[in-house]
């Protein structure tokens, strides 16, 4: 069987990972969408265009409200790609993606034409406060791990369509991306074991590792869910090289020590990650339990906006 890890994205700086999601054409698509569902079509900002002249200039900058890990920097000019195609807004950035911010800090400056910037506004304001937020939780769990060696991963449970952003706010944070999708990696789950025994686990996956590979995908792991530590030393007896990486569903700390130590006594190099019940008051117990990893879905979906506002000036 060929190397299932074929393309870590957690080896890209944050600039090198934006760029790869752009070249994937999500974020423009979703910026495109935003831009519709606020202007309509045909596009007007009524109140805009009602309170400014066509060439009515002015200036205005992006303040943090509140303290936090600043993300969605690097998308800044997609914005104006969709937003000012004819260049009439000028902008600066004042800080970099996975910044601490503290209240007041200027992010960005903006001039040019005043329509152009307030019809800008809500967007921009919207996608930077959502991946600060995500950013800013991200770095608190992070936090919670020093001196462990588990690393924070975040998961598919993403708000649908921002993928791409929201995951890209997790490495801002600290966080490590997990799979991108369901076409980028292979996890086994309790839905797919259902029907077939762990005994015929390591078959399936090496005829799905020869179907991906010749059909030229790039599978980037190999990853199996278990929710018993039976079922963990059935994993482990499978031949070295097949599984990656195990996942340990809703185990507790205790447990999670008991899975290390059995992997451990096997000599085995798969990583183990627990998830399930990850919380504030239990993810450091977790962490110190030996694992690898720790993936946690409210990463995304708990996260709650930054508070992050445009001042005319």
């Amino acid at each position: 069987m060929e190397p299932t890890q074929t393309h870590d994205l957690n080896r890209l700086t944050l600039t090198q990972l934006a760029d790869f999601l752009r070249q994937s054409g999500h974020p423009r698509r979703l910026i495109q969408l935003a831009y519709d569902e606020d202007l309509g079509d045909p596009p007007h900002d009524w109140t805009g265009e009602m309170m400014f002249a066509p060439d009515e200039q002015s200036r205005a900058v992006m303040r943090a409200r509140e303290s936090g890990i600043v993300s969605g920097i690097a998308f800044l000019g997609d914005l104006m790609e969709v937003f000012d195609p004819s260049g009439q807004i000028h902008w600066q950035a004042k800080v970099d993606d996975g910044e601490r911010i503290e209240p007041g800090m200027v992010l960005a400056e903006f001039s040019g034409n005043a329509r152009a910037i307030v019809a800008l506004e809500r967007t921009m304001l919207n996608l930077i406060a959502r991946l600060s937020g995500i950013a800013t939780r991200t770095a608190e769990f992070v936090s919670m791990v020093q001196g462990t060696k588990a690393k924070i991963c975040d998961t598919r449970k993403t708000t649908p369509g921002l993928r791409a952003f929201e995951k890209y706010a997790v490495r801002c944070g600290g966080g490590t991306t997990h799979r991108m999708g369901l076409y980028d990696a292979i996890l086994i789950k309790d839905n797919h074991l259902a029907q077939i025994n762990l005994e015929d686990l390591a078959t399936r996956i090496e005829g799905g590792a020869y179907m991906t590979q010749s059909k030229g995908a790039r599978v980037w792991f190999v990853q199996v869910e278990v929710d018993t530590l039976e079922q963990l030393r059935r994993v482990l007896e499978i031949q070295a090289g097949v599984v990656d990486i195990v996942l340990l569903d809703n185990m507790t700390p205790a447990q999670l020590a008991q899975a290390v130590r059995l992997r451990d006594e096997r000599g085995s190099s798969v990583l183990l990650e627990a998830s399930g019940g990850v919380s504030n008051e239990t993810c450091c117990d977790m962490a110190q339990s030996g694992v690898d990893r720790i993936s946690i879905g409210g990463l995304t979906h708990q996260a709650q906006s930054l508070d992050i506002g445009l001042d005319a000036i």
